[in-house]
This record gives C-alpha cells, sequence and structure tokens, in this order.
C-alpha cells in the first residue's frame, strides 16, 4: 500500500491540474469501490470548484467551493492519470501523477471513475483490486467521521516532538515499531519509513516503546534521534518522488528514486550499510508485517 511520500507525491501531481478547476462532468463506471460511493456522487460533483488539495494521512481530500470535501484513498492498487487538453500548457498528455515502479498493466474495466474537467482535462481513477474509495462528506463534519476522527497527528508538522512522543509512549507495552505504526498515535507513517527511520535512530524495533520515556514521560536521547529521524526519512523520500512511485514532475519520467536508499527494508541477508558496522540486516514479522532491522547497531 502506498505510504505518506507516495500519496504525497500523488497530491503534488493532482494538485496543479484540480486546484482551481471544476468538474464539467463525472463518469461513474460503477456503483462502489471498497465501499458504495456515495448517493448521486456524480451529480454533486457535477459543477464544482475545487478549492484547495489537501492530504491527512493516506487520504487525498479535495475541498470543494460548497463546503464538501472529496476524500479519495488509494488502498493498493489505485492510482490517477491524466489527460491533458491539447491546448494545456502545464504537462504533456496521459501523464500519471505517481506511476508504480511495477506497473500493472492497464485495462479499461479497471477504470472506473474519470473526472472530466472544464478546461478539457481528464483525471482517470483506475483501480485493480477496488481496495480504494471515495466519499463526499461535509467539511465541518470530517474531523469527527469515522475515517478521520481516530487519526493520530501528522508526522512532518509541528506537532511531533520528542516531548509529545514520550508523554504518549510512557507506560506502552508494546514494541516501538507497533507504536510507530498505529495510525491512532502518528498518522501516515507506514511500515517501510518506519523501518528506516528506526535504522537511522539506532534503535531496535523489538525495544519497548516504553522504555523511549522517562518515568516523568520526558524524552530521552533516544526520542529526540526518532523523531529527527521520522521528520527526515519522510522528508528524504517526498522529494525523491518516494519509492513505489515515479515522480510526476520529472520531465525524464524517472522512477521514484528513495528505495535505492533503503539501509534495512527489503536488505535481509545483505551487510548492513553503516560504516561502522559488521552486522547482516534480518527480517522478521511483527504483527503480520516484515521488519527489517540491524541487530548489530539497532539496540
Amino acid at each position: 500500500m502506498p505510504e505518506l511520500p507516495e500519496v504525497e507525491t500523488v497530491r503534488l501531481g493532482l494538485a496543479p491540474v484540480l486546484v482551481g478547476n471544476s468538474f464539467a462532468s463525472v463518469e461513474q463506471r460503477r456503483g462502489d469501490l471498497r465501499f458504495p460511493l456515495p448517493r448521486h456522487f456524480a451529480q454533486r460533483l457535477q459543477g464544482r470548484k475545487v478549492d484547495a488539495l489537501e492530504r491527512r494521512a493516506k487520504y487525498l481530500l479535495a475541498r470543494l467551493d460548497d463546503g464538501e470535501v472529496l476524500v479519495m484513498h488509494l488502498g493498493m492498487t489505485g492510482r490517477f492519470s491524466i489527460d491533458h487538453n491539447s491546448s494545456a500548457q502545464v504537462a504533456p498528455k496521459n501523464h500519471e501523477p505517481g506511476v508504480f515502479a511495477h506497473p500493472q498493466r492497464h485495462t479499461p474495466k479497471h477504470e472506473h471513475i474519470v473526472f472530466h474537467l472544464v478546461d478539457g482535462t481528464a483525471v482517470r481513477y483506475s483501480d485493480t483490486r477496488r481496495f480504494g474509495l471515495m466519499d463526499l462528506i461535509a467539511g465541518e463534519a470530517l474531523p469527527a467521521h469515522a475515517l478521520f476522527k481516530g487519526l493520530g497527528i501528522e508526522p512532518l508538522g509541528s506537532d511531533l516532538t520528542a516531548d509529545w512522543l514520550a508523554s504518549r509512549l510512557k507506560g506502552k507495552a508494546t514494541s516501538i515499531k507497533a507504536a510507530l505504526v498505529d495510525q491512532r498515535l502518528i498518522a501516515g507513517l507506514g511500515n517501510i519509513y518506519a523501518c528506516e527511520a528506526l535504522f537511522r535512530a539506532g534503535i531496535s524495533p523489538l525495544r519497548l516503546a516504553c522504555t523511549l520515556a522517562t518515568k516523568t514521560g520526558k524524552p530521552t536521547k533516544a526520542t529526540e534521534a526518532l523523531v529527527k529521524a521520522v521528520k527526515s526519512v519522510l522528508g528524504e523520500a517526498i522529494k525523491a518522488g518516494g519509492s513505489s512511485l515515479r515522480d510526476y514532475a520529472h520531465p525524464d519520467g524517472g522512477l521514484g528514486r528513495f528505495q535505492h536508499s533503503f539501509k534495512v527494508y527489503g536488505r535481509e541477508g545483505n551487510p548492513c550499510r553503516k560504516k561502522s558496522c559488521r552486522g547482516t540486516v534480518r527480517r522478521i514479522v511483527q504483527s503480520g508485517r516484515s521488519t527489517f532491522y540491524c541487530p548489530n547497531c539497532q539496540r
């Protein structure tokens, strides 16, 4: 499933096309994705202008001029492609904002929704496994909605500090890896970047979360290192266009490069990339997910 940097890459690719534009019409080729689409979905979007395109965790939020929000989630196989009007100047035709490095064959039967914009651009949503979702929610109701009310803080925002994290980890008996990927704590931080951040901070994924806080809930040096690592790894991944996606902005259509910067993820059996370490990357399973780490230098 795409993680925060990949979703942010898609947002950056769609924003120049959607923001300030309006829906001329919407082709809705089926009644559901992961869940049923909202009643009168196409009709409610027709004529609406997109005022802003935001991201919350792994959700894309298109704020409309009538106060509703078009909520979109890519699931595992959801993706957008953009067909520009021949007179448009922003990008070439048939551009895909975030193309997966492991491409799937595009077939019309998996193209479920097409947004036709007033400038002639078409934004197409395809989803082979239909694990994505789309909904229309009133803007003022968004924070209390079931999709969002339980989400934690944004990892790239100013709220994520060593003091805040230590206060939440105090007395927590789960592993630090499990705590990091708990969306109720930190929203949008997934498996790949949790592994990479823990490696950068030199913290074992098996370490109890409570050990990153003092008895009074204050941060330790490890807590400070972890917060710094989370922010840096996510920031670098966004600049590189993500790990599993191609950066929409690259004129040469190059693949997202951050997978080439992985220190531990997917490197089971390979030597640790820290210069002073002679360890070997190990893979374990935590909560049904693969965790990669170096047991020699992550403590």
